[in-house]
């Protein structure tokens, strides 16, 4: 059975996942279901962080382009763990666009590799907030929707992940702050039956079913849903532009000294 998520970042597979990665990391924080709030006993543990690479892999090779994404997936100790990793300028040039799946990793709570460059970064994350964000969680919202369509029986994992997903956009677009996990999310946006759901889901499998008549009852919510996220985008405040640039670009800097 999977460990509580705030135990994830001492399992040895874990550390050691962290430990075996091909180049020096700035972070590495957890995502996925036990960010979310509601991993099963048999949800593999999703990693996600920055990686550094050192000067002479920073431009094509002559047999291929830089490692700029490192994708490795290893089952340790029984527990499958998948580790995603960006070389820093990648990932700093996603924070500037209206990604907030990379805003989610650098706030996650769920820390398992820290150096003094996440406290930056989370304090710059503050400034690549915009309204722009609501794009990237109603285009996640609409992905999940078709998922949860095009399974017979559905599946409770995609509407889980709507319900998340809507409430993160809204909750973003509201003040300003990233929140990921359902249940934080749910005690200021009350939803009768999602902490059902989330237990159900927290008991069982991954691929956990649910019945028709389940979505359908639940649709006209999440349609409520996907339209306060957009009035929230409609009446934020937020601004429209990114204002890290100028900070990302002077940390990448430093980070990259740090490696020569």
């Amino acid at each position: 059975m999977n460990p509580h998520p705030h135990d994830l970042s001492s399992l040895p597979a874990v550390q050691a996942a962290v430990e075996n990665h091909p180049y020096p990391l700035a972070f590495a924080t957890v995502s996925g279901a036990h960010l979310y709030g509601f991993p099963s006993a048999d949800s593999d543990v999703d990693l996600r962080g920055v990686h550094l690479l050192p000067p002479g892999e920073r431009t094509p090779r002559r047999r291929g382009k830089p490692r700029d994404t490192v994708d490795s997936t290893a089952v340790i100790d029984g527990l499958e763990i998948d580790l995603v990793t960006h070389d820093a300028a990648k990932f700093f040039v996603l924070m500037l666009r209206p990604n907030g799946y990379v805003l989610e990793q650098v706030c996650s709570p769920l820390v398992v590799l820290e150096t003094p460059a996440l406290a930056e970064l989370r304090s710059l994350a503050e400034d690549c907030v915009t309204r722009g964000h609501a794009r990237h969680y109603l285009g996640f919202a609409r992905t999940q929707r078709n998922l949860l369509g095009k399974h017979d029986p559905p599946r409770l994992k995609p509407l889980l992940y709507l319900y998340r997903v809507l409430l993160t956009g809204i909750h973003l677009m509201e003040t300003g702050r990233v929140e990921a996990n359902l249940p934080t999310l749910l005690e200021d946006h009350p939803l009768p039956g999602v902490a059902d759901l989330i237990a159900r889901k927290r008991a069982g499998a991954e691929k956990e079913l649910l019945s028709t008549a389940e979505v359908q009852e639940r649709s006209a919510t999440l349609d409520r849903l996907t339209e306060e996220l957009e009035a929230a985008r409609d009446r934020s405040t937020l601004p429209e532009k990114p204002a890290a640039e100028a900070g990302l670009r002077d940390l990448l800097a430093r980070l990259r000294d740090k490696v020569c």
